[in-house]
């Protein structure tokens, strides 16, 4: 085994502490999506303190760092900035979101720290790397809205990219084991809106009125029993409404009603089957409601698709670093969204699940105002990046690079 790689671990356990100050400042000062223009100044300060080329996107809410010609093949390694409009619940932490209703609650802090620790690492190493390996760091902004991989796509981040890694944290997972799948890896998300109008009127004479309410909620039923009877039961397919709004009075038939929701599936077909029958029901209802229904349908982020070869190279990397038995197959796809799918569609790569749970302590999921992660998995997650693009540059024969950026 080459000797890169002790010298790679010693540099990033020898910044374990200041990783964690790092998560736990991005932790304190989180910003929602389309706002992250703070904690991309931070970021960038740190690239710049350790000397690491880098520019921002034209939003200012991004960044690439390290090999910024695009001219040249790459790798490449993602890491997500933004937060969510969820109220931190930790009050026995320090680093508690020091923003009333906005929190780190899907982990993004923490890929960034591990990103950032990374590429200090690749640069601060690069004299005893096997090759002077061309890489790019990736910080996105807007992963939870599903706009951030399309902004940097087009500020260039995958241009020249041979193979792109990420990680995500995985509350179910114990710290120090870390979770690969090959080929479907999360799913199309897309997000529905649903218009139902009506005729109001007063509580007392619904024969004089069209209840748009009642309409929604037949729709809301129908959809939750007919779906699942109209898709392949093989092919895992999500209807779920998260939000319903008519009226502002007890007394009082509203005008309108409003049902918000998501739509997951695993194929793009499978999405298409589900859209015509949603407007079947849509139509028919509307009809026997005397109501308009008019639904809208938002594209959101393709499934991710593990590459079998990337995966491969960035699962040995994992057992490298933990032991080959503590890299779990995951037997299922997720069903949730991941914005990562942007890259693939510009080069191959993998998403690994990263463990992060403290054995013995309750845990709180993704999403959950009580999220939080065991830090030591933040020097995992940097090596395990790094090392991953180590072993991307020589399993895609990235070229060497002379100069050392």
């Amino acid at each position: 085994m080459s000797d890169w790689r002790d010298p790679l671990d010693r540099w990033i356990d020898s910044r374990a502490d200041r990783l964690r100050e790092i998560r736990r400042h991005l932790h304190a000062h989180p910003e929602l999506s389309r706002e992250e223009y703070q904690t991309t100044r931070f970021l960038a300060d740190r690239l710049e303190e350790a000397g690491i080329p880098y520019s921002l996107v034209p939003s200012r809410r991004g960044i690439l760092a390290g090999n910024l010609d695009a001219g040249r093949p790459i790798v490449a390694f993602r890491a997500d900035v933004d937060a969510l409009p969820i109220a931190d619940a930790k009050d026995d932490v320090s680093y508690r979101s020091t923003r009333d209703g906005v929190m780190h609650a899907c982990g993004h802090d923490a890929h960034a720290t591990m990103a950032l620790g990374a590429a200090e690492a690749l640069w601060a190493c690069r004299d005893v790397l096997p090759a002077r390996i061309l890489w790019r760091a990736v910080f996105q902004p807007a992963e939870e809205v599903g706009e951030g991989a399309r902004e940097m796509v087009a500020a260039g981040a995958m241009e020249g990219v041979r193979a792109v890694a990420a990680l995500h944290v995985d509350p179910e997972r114990p710290v120090g084991r870390v979770g690969c799948r090959r080929h479907e890896m999360t799913a199309f998300c897309h997000d529905l809106d649903v218009v139902v109008r009506g005729v109001g009127g007063h509580a007392a004479r619904p024969h004089q009125a069209s209840d748009p309410l009642l309409a929604a909620a037949q729709f809301l039923a129908t959809v939750y029993q007919a779906i699942p009877r109209s898709v392949d039961s093989r092919d895992p397919t999500v209807v779920t409404f998260g939000s319903l709004h008519a009226g502002t009075g007890g007394n009082v038939i509203a005008e309108e009603a409003v049902l918000r929701g998501t739509i997951r599936t695993l194929s793009r077909q499978a999405t298409q089957r589900v859209a015509e029958r949603l407007k079947q029901i849509a139509d028919g209802l509307g009809e026997a409601t005397e109501t308009s229904i008019e639904l809208t349908l938002s594209h959101g982020t393709d499934g991710v698709f593990n590459d079998p070869e990337v995966t491969a190279v960035c699962t040995r990397a994992a057992a490298e670093i933990l032991g080959a038995g503590h890299v779990d197959e995951i037997r299922l796809p997720s069903m949730g969204g991941e914005d990562f799918s942007g890259y693939l569609a510009e080069a191959p790569g993998c998403l690994l699940r990263l463990g992060t749970a403290t054995p013995g302590n309750p845990a709180h999921h993704l999403h959950s105002p009580s999220f939080d992660i065991d830090e030591r998995a933040l020097t995992l997650g940097a090596k395990l990046l790094a090392r991953s693009a180590v072993l991307m540059a020589e399993a895609f024969a990235v070229p060497l690079d002379d100069a050392g950026s």
